[in-house]
Parts: structure tokens; sequence; C-alpha cells
């Protein structure tokens, strides 16, 4: 389903991982100081008429080290191959050293020297190019674009050309032209780290109009969303922030695992709900007060030491401030046991438990049942004609909603073999909508 895009989203990613050179000039105002070695993925989105749809990730590694910029970047759409490509530029001059490129469409490797030297190999139609043309031009390769673009010295009104070289075996001319056609002030949101200020900066192809719209960090020059409209395509790529981490707690996979694997304690109990009404109804009577949790209900375990305990307070707060939650390492995530309700009177059971702390957490509905009186009119009381009082006339009629109750609760295990009984009981329900 995906073929539609490919050429855009090649563009895009090339674009993204493009390693670019200015005239003597504006590459003279690159500062190689701004980089850092860091590893990030953005989420690819195509933009269809105000509606977006994610059809992959693209992952960037940056590696600085021997005087070397080197860019490996991962395309992965889903139902295709991971498409890979590796840069190599002179960290100093970032004139290009090395460029390789492998994905579903081609398959391609250049040398920089006095000469551009390799091969392109279309793979649709297995035509091999060996490449050959002069490389003293001033350019570096196509394959480092915004890393580059953040390097400039930014401000709002700044403009530049840049002189980008990019091989196709259809081009006449390798080395293209690219305008800084505008960089403005702007502001980033982010899901977990809240406002960031940014460039906003514009730049355009003249000779093919595709445009790209990088939203760059003000203080730390970090991309944090790229923008490429092109082929008639319009892609937008969305830095996730893998590498965002405020849990300060260290982790021991080991240790945590032995405590939900290692002991021979037993955690077992029930799930139900209290079910009272809090809509004040007047003369409500609860028909089954009692709710136990359903056959299958899921019942989460979590080992609460030090970092478990700081996940959650991090994710409370950020709820709070309405941003994402803080997800899990996946080591992490494998220290967390889960089990189901067995039968039809809300039991549960947690096995080969070492001695510690643990969060219990379930959430389950149910059908809040109740009884409620109400007033249908009214009677007028005489004796000999004169006026002795009103009574009410009522009914009872029974209704039925749905509700829903989370419960969870801290349990500690003292002593190794220990069988610990608990009732995860909640008593204040919801009332779904």
């Amino acid at each position: 389903m995906f073929s539609p895009f490919r050429n855009s989203i090649f563009i895009a990613a090339t674009t993204l991982f493009a390693a670019i050179s200015g005239n003597a000039i504006a590459q003279g105002k690159f500062d190689p100081k701004l980089l850092k070695d860091s590893k990030s993925t953005l989420v690819c989105y195509i933009v269809n008429d105000g509606s977006e749809q994610a059809i992959g990730t693209f992952t960037i590694g940056v590696n600085t080290t021997g005087g070397k910029l080197s860019l490996t970047t991962t395309t992965a759409l889903a139902g295709l191959e991971a498409w890979k490509d590796t840069a190599v530029s002179d960290l100093n001059t970032f004139k290009p050293i090395y460029v390789a490129s492998h994905n579903t469409m081609k398959d391609m490797v250049l040398h920089f020297g006095n000469d551009v030297t390799g091969y392109h190999v279309d793979k649709k139609t297995g035509e091999k190019k060996l490449i050959k043309e002069a490389g003293r031009q001033s350019f570096v390769d196509s394959y480092t674009y915004p890393f580059l673009l953040s390097l400039l010295p930014l401000t709002s009104g700044y403009k530049t050309d840049l002189s980008v070289f990019e091989y196709k075996p259809t081009n006449t001319d390798n080395v293209k032209k690219v305008v800084v056609e505008e960089v403005r002030n702007n502001t980033y949101v982010s899901k977990f780290t809240g406002k960031h200020d940014v460039w906003e900066v514009a730049v355009v192809e003249p000779a093919t109009n595709d445009k790209l719209i990088c939203l760059i960090d003000k203080k730390t020059r970090r991309l944090w969303q790229l923008e490429e409209m092109a082929n008639g395509q319009h892609i937008r790529m969305v830095d996730m922030e893998t590498d965002f981490n405020s849990i300060k707690a260290p982790f021991d996979k080991e240790a945590t695992l032995k405590m939900v694997k290692g002991g021979d304690a037993i955690i077992s109990g029930q799930v139900f709900a209290r079910d009272f009404d809090e809509g004040n109804r007047l003369q409500v009577v609860n028909i089954k007060s009692k709710q136990v949790a359903a056959k299958g209900t899921q019942v989460i375990l979590i080992p609460y030491n030090d970092y478990f305990k700081e996940w959650i307070k991090v994710n409370e707060e950020q709820r709070k401030k309405g941003r994402e939650g803080i997800a899990l390492s996946d080591d992490a995530a494998q220290c967390i046991k889960s089990t189901r309700i067995y039968d039809d009177n809300g039991h549960f059971e947690f096995v080969n438990l070492m001695p510690g702390e643990y969060l219990l957490y379930t959430e389950f509905s149910f059908a809040h049942s109740y009884s409620q009186s109400e007033v249908v009119g009214y009677t007028d009381r005489y004796i000999n004609g004169i006026f002795q009082g009103t009574s009410t006339n009522t009914v009872s009629r029974d209704y039925s909603t749905g509700a829903g109750a989370t419960v969870k609760k801290v349990v500690t295990v003292s002593k190794p073999g220990e069988k610990v009984d608990v009732k995860l009981k909640k008593t204040k329900t919801w009332e779904a909508r």
C-alpha cells in the first residue's frame, strides 16, 4: 500500500540525511562544535488534505570522532525492506569522503577525492552504472542537510545559498543549488518536554521548486521536525524523542527479574468494587452492592522498587501537565508480571515472588444496578370535607448503567514462602459515558 509514497519518502529521507556544501563564504560559517554524537528516531507521516497517516520511522546516528562526521540512517516503512545509508565527511571542512546507500530501489557507493568515483545499481532494471566525474568543485555530498543547516548562524531574516551534490543516473549535473529562503522565530511543543523556542528554516530548490521546512531548537540546535513538499507529496517527520528519560533512579534488570521469578512467596486475592451510587439520587438502593471483577480481567504486578516508584511519579506529573507518559524501557517492561481473574468470584494469584514491595493494579467495568423510588403523583386527604393533608404516591423502578473501577494497592511480602491474601477493593466508582 505504500508504493505510491516510495519516491517521496526517499526524497525526504535523502534530504534529511543530505550532507551539503555551500560556497566558500557560507561554508566558513558552519560551526562543527554544535554537532554532538547522538541517535534519534523520527516518525514519518504522509499528509493528505489535512489528515496524517504514519507510514514508518527514520533513525539517524551521528558520530564525530576521528575528525570525521559519520552519519548512518535506517528508513523503516511498514511492509518494506529497511533502507540503509551511510555518509562520511571531513568534520572541519564538511567535504565528503564516502557515501553508501542501499534500499529497495538502488545500491550506490561513492568515493570522493579529486574525482567522484563509484557505482549505481538500479534494482528495478538491474542496470549498473560506473561513476567517475570531476570532484574539485566546492561541494560536499547530499546527505547531512538539516544537520548543517543547524550549524549556520541562524537569525530572523537570514538567507544563504548552498551547493548540494546528489547523484542520480538521469541528472545532467549532480551539483544543485538550494536556497535558505527564510528564517523566522517559531515554537515547537514537545509531548514530553513542553514548549521550545525554535528557528523555522525554509529551504527551496529553484530547479524543481521542492520545499523543505525545518524546526531547529535555538539552544540545542536539535532538529524537532522536518516537512518536505516534493513530487506532489507532503511528508512530515517528527522527532520521537526516544532519548528522553527523566527517570534518575538506577535500574537493575537482573535483581528486579529475580524479585518476580526467583522466590516462593504468593500474593493472591479478590478484586471487587463496592457499588455505591454517587449521583445523589433520592431513595436509591443498590441492588448488588459488591461487584466482582469478571473472569479474564487482567491484574498487573509491578515490583515496587525505587525505579518503578519514580517512573509512576513522573508519569503522574506528566499527565497533570497534559503531556505524554514516559514509556518503560524493554528491560523494565519485562519485569512486570500480569495475570487474569480465574473464576467468577474475582480471584487472582501471583506466584514465585521474593520478599519485597509490589504494586497491584487493575481496572474493570460492570453493570451498576440500582432501585430508585420516584414520585408519580399526590393524594389530598379530607375528613368531613375538611382538608387533612397531602401524601405522595411513589413507585420503585430498577435501573442499570455502565460503571467501572480502577484499583491499585501496595502489598508487602515480608518473608520467603509467605502467602499474602489481599482485597483489591474500590469503594468509589466512575459511571461510564
